[in-house]
């Protein structure tokens, strides 16, 4: 059960990271009104809260984070961008998530 809530964490805070991102990109590159940067920021902030419910320190939580966070932009790319992923971006992300298991949820000992 802990570590379905710490996934949980760390897909919300993905999602407010790269819909944040998101946000501010679309104020800079795309020329959309200064309220999408201020939504932005507040999902960034967002970001910056969530990490700090994770049952770890802060380094193992944020390199764990990091293959979570590729992951979510691969699919952000996919869903929102419609830039479908290839076979590098699959086996690379398959490769990350080993990696965020290895280094959260793997048993120490």
């Amino acid at each position: 059960m802990e570590a379905a809530k710490s996934l949980f964490y760390f897909f919300l805070a993905g999602l407010c990271e790269i819909g944040g991102g998101y946000l501010v990109w679309l104020w800079l590159r795309e020329g959309r009104s200064l309220r999408y940067a201020l939504f932005g920021a507040i999902v960034l902030v967002l970001y910056g809260i969530i990490p700090t419910l994770q049952p770890a320190n802060f380094g193992r939580v944020y390199a764990a984070y990091g293959g979570i966070f590729v992951v979510l932009s691969i699919l952000w790319g996919w869903q929102i961008d419609r830039i479908a992923p290839d076979r590098f971006d699959l086996t690379g992300g398959a490769i990350c998530l080993i990696g965020v298991f290895v280094i959260m949820y793997w048993p120490s000992g």
